[in-house]
């Protein structure tokens, strides 16, 4: 049994950190998802400046 009794704010505030993590941690995924699509697709190509070297 803990010492003392939690506060009825910092029950709601960790409801509202984890939603807030769930959210972050969705866009990251969906970042890094759309990312591998993109790399992965046959027409990817890299931009020509990069793909000849640096020509100065």
């Amino acid at each position: 049994m803990a010492l003392h009794k939690e506060h009825e704010l910092h029950h709601r505030r960790r409801g509202r950190n984890v939603g807030l993590g769930l959210v972050l941690a969705g866009f990251v995924v969906l970042v890094l998802s759309l990312t591998m699509v993109k790399v992965t697709s046959n027409g990817f190509q890299f931009p020509s400046e990069l793909s000849q070297g640096s020509a100065n």
